[in-house]
């Protein structure tokens, strides 16, 4: 049985000072996350304004999506590690889930780095995250069509939180988003016609030069984000 586990982390910064130190992280941290033991994979993403796909930034929120061997090696990375606490000295909230793979298709730079757990629980919330790299033709086009794609998002009932966040801006993007539970994703997945549009479109004129969609049970929490627990609803 597979003891792998995900995190993903928000990191907020709010003084210019510290918006510019974020960024630059996003080059440096590497030389650190590369040494980390036990960390099989990990993506330093930024994200877009507001909270859906956005291709403009918002300089002020940035990602760190990990995959971990186990969740003893994640712990000793968020309880000891000197990259952490050099984070939360620099940002205004930082809040990490934890969380185990439902199921994922598709690749992220080649390979698809989820592996199914067993041991899932049925009445803990559901988090999605989706990551495209988008063709050059259809940039245009792509993101004409996003906000008519997202409309279904709008006063979701079912949805906790979600944020578009990518590796490079406009071109390689993703969306994380956290919701009460399955029923709440499948509303959202198979009767929104905006949604479902979506779909229609990105098959029929193939966007995309890699995909991959993934599932997932978060099980833990740790910090706050817009001053809450995202997994207290």
């Amino acid at each position: 049985m597979s003891k792998q586990i995900t995190t993903i982390s928000f990191f907020k910064y709010v003084s210019l000072r510290e918006k510019v130190w974020a960024f630059k992280m996003m080059q440096f941290a590497n030389k650190d996350l590369k040494k980390v033991q036990g960390l099989s994979f990990y993506r330093l993403m930024g994200s877009g304004k507001g909270r859906g796909f956005n291709p403009f930034p918002d300089w002020s929120v940035y990602c760190l999506l990990q995959v971990w061997e186990s969740e003893e090696a994640a712990n000793t990375f968020f309880n000891a590690s000197n990259l952490i606490k050099n984070y939360r000295d620099h940002t205004e909230e930082l809040f990490t889930l934890y969380m185990k793979n439902i199921s994922a298709g598709g690749t992220w730079i080649g390979k698809n780095p989820f592996e199914p757990a067993t041991n899932l629980d049925p009445s803990l919330p559901i988090a999605v995250i989706t990551r495209a790299t988008i063709k050059w033709n259809w940039l245009v086009r792509f993101w004409k069509y996003v906000p008519t794609s997202e409309e279904g998002l709008e006063g979701n009932e079912g949805l906790i939180y979600t944020k578009g966040v990518g590796e490079v801006p406009i071109i390689q993007m993703a969306t994380f988003s956290l919701w009460k539970d399955f029923e709440s994703v499948k509303q959202f997945a198979y009767k929104s016609k905006q949604h479902k549009e979506a779909i229609k479109k990105t098959r029929k004129h193939d966007w995309y030069s890699e995909e991959l969609f993934s599932r997932f049970q978060p099980y833990k929490s740790e910090g706050t984000w817009e001053g809450k627990d995202l997994l207290v609803f």
